[in-house]
């Protein structure tokens, strides 16, 4: 058997048990994009089958790729296993000890109905499950009538859908701040591209989302496409990555705009032929294209780890279809430091749009009001083809923790901290074998010292914690990543000390981006030889 599972996925299974101990039996367990929930259910079902009495497990996948990664997957788990697939054309269940299937065809009821002795359903991308069709294929296999049945998803909304219909619990969570602790997912940074002549006021809302068509014509009108390519070259000139866009003619469009300023690029989308989009997607995983544009076909079920920008170029306002497109790019890879996310914005003053905060539950500190503090950068003019619109384009920094202002940062160990001054800096000690945390405070004069009370926390409390305690000793413009000294240019004495130390400026960093890069050379080379006694 491969696949060992990590120890937050072996969790989630005893959870699961647990709850369907307990009496419940249509449980739900929500893992961040890139926690490895295809793994977590394939254990589950290998683990149950002794104990389903000659029964076998049922998976139902929400579309063709999730289908065969599911099997994959499962075959990675016990090659032994007998595992079949139920799609279109496809009817291999009959000596199957797993069965893989797709909604669309059980939906059908002839095809539904051929498929007996099911003691485990497990649902992939469960959010989908309050949909009609969902509903009946889960009452015709027992979801109702006893049978152990299994929900995962990266982005679980209750409220949305009926889905607390569906899901009687979320036996087991893990939060995207807990995978970046355990350096399970990569750092992720963002900054705000605000398209001044983009105006998502007269977009309308259809099923609660913006309407597609209107935002995409939206963004073409406004020079924003053009805007984008910009923002590339300037912040992500390097990396890989992809562009999501909410029609097929904003992805070909996008696509135009980079390659017109030197970026390879080439669109995807839903109608495209499978081997032509099979055959783009091998050339983006060989490097042969640098940035994949499209118009929401890699949601789910798209897996290229060394994906190290995401831009957000279809303002959404559900923060569940946020979390996914944001998710493509946290998978750590050999040689990726982090992932940057370019979220694409403009004014909406009428809606409320997801943001970066939303990749988290956890609300770190009081919201404020942040005024753009990012330098405008040079007007850009768009080309003839966008009317010759003026876009002008600002950049700004957003940040993981909701509408805190304090500027958190991370060592490459992995250690989250606050530098206070440049003789104190406050970070988290983890306890080793848990995911609880200690506060610590080291100043050049003692070292390490722990508070008075010294409590082990929760990831988020030991965060808002270490906030409260930053704010009272600080002086707010060194702790704040809203202050308007960070948005201007580096100093020489920053650049000279950049140079010295060989730490490598990004091109068009300010000068809170230099200082940065700065306090985490600076606190990595303090802390990584004190932390086994710091903890």
């Amino acid at each position: 058997m491969s696949f060992t599972p990590r120890p937050y996925q072996v969790e989630a299974i005893e959870a699961l048990h647990k709850g369907w101990s307990s009496g419940q039996n249509r449980l739900a367990v929500v893992l961040p994009t890139g926690a490895g929930k295809t793994v977590v259910f394939s254990h589950l079902a290998h683990g149950m089958l002794e104990s389903l009495g000659g029964r076998r497990a049922l998976v139902i996948a929400h579309r063709e790729e999730l289908i065969e990664q599911a099997a994959s997957k499962l075959l990675a788990v016990d090659p032994m296993l007998r595992v079949g697939i139920v799609k279109a054309q496809r009817d291999d269940h009959h000596d199957a000890d797993v069965i893989v299937a797709s909604i669309q065809t059980l939906a059908v009821p002839k095809r539904r109905e051929a498929i007996r002795d099911i003691g485990l359903i497990i649902v992939d991308e469960c959010h989908h499950a309050a949909a009609r069709t969902y509903m009946e294929v889960l009452q015709h296999f027992g979801a109702w009538d006893g049978v152990p049945t299994a929900g995962f998803t990266a982005t679980m909304t209750r409220t949305d859908g009926g889905l607390a219909e569906v899901w009687q619990d979320v036996v087991f969570r893990l939060d995207i701040l807990d995978m970046i602790s355990d350096g399970y997912l990569c750092d992720v940074r963002g900054k705000a591209i605000t398209v001044d002549t983009l105006d998502l006021n007269k977009v309308r809302t259809r099923g609660g989302d913006l309407v597609e068509g209107q935002l995409g014509k939206a963004l073409e009108d406004s020079g924003a496409l053009d805007a984008i390519a910009k923002a590339y070259v300037d912040h992500a000139g390097d990396r890989p990555g992809v562009v999501f866009t909410p029609t097929v003619a904003t992805a070909q469009g996008a696509a135009a705009s980079l390659r017109a300023v030197g970026i390879k690029a080439a669109p995807v989308w839903g109608d495209m032929g499978r081997d032509e989009r099979r055959a783009t997607l091998a050339q983006y995983v060989a490097g042969e294209v640098q940035v994949l544009t499209n118009c929401m076909v890699l949601t789910e079920g798209f897996d290229a780890p060394h994906t190290s920008c995401i831009v957000v170029a279809r303002p959404t306002k559900s923060p569940g279809l946020y979390v996914q497109m944001v998710g493509r790019g946290l998978r750590p890879a050999p040689g990726k430091r982090d992932a940057l996310l370019l979220d694409v914005m403009g004014a909406a003053s009428r809606h409320k749009l997801a943001s970066m905060v939303d990749l988290t539950e956890r609300e770190i500190g009081q919201a404020e009001e942040g005024k753009s503090l990012r330098q405008v950068a040079e007007e850009h003019v768009a080309s003839e083809k966008r009317r010759a619109l003026a876009a002008q384009v600002q950049a700004e920094e957003i940040s993981l923790f909701g509408g805190s202002s304090i500027c958190w940062l991370r060592t490459p160990a992995g250690t989250w901290f606050i530098r206070v001054s440049n003789s104190m800096t406050l970070f988290l000690a983890r306890d080793p074998g848990t995911r609880l945390y200690r506060m610590r405070r080291w100043t050049a004069q003692d070292g390490v010292q722990p508070p008075r009370e010294d409590v082990a926390r929760p990831l988020d409390e030991a965060l808002a914690w270490l906030e409260q305690q930053a704010r009272v000793l600080a002086p707010g413009a060194f702790v704040d990543r809203r202050a308007r000294w960070r948005a201007g240019k580096p100093s020489p004495k920053q650049l000279g000390l950049c140079r010295r130390r060989g730490i490598a400026i990004p091109r068009q960093a300010t000068a809170g981006e230099v200082a940065d890069l700065i306090d985490i050379a600076h606190v990595t080379s303090v802390l990584d030889s004190l932390l086994p006694a710091a903890a």
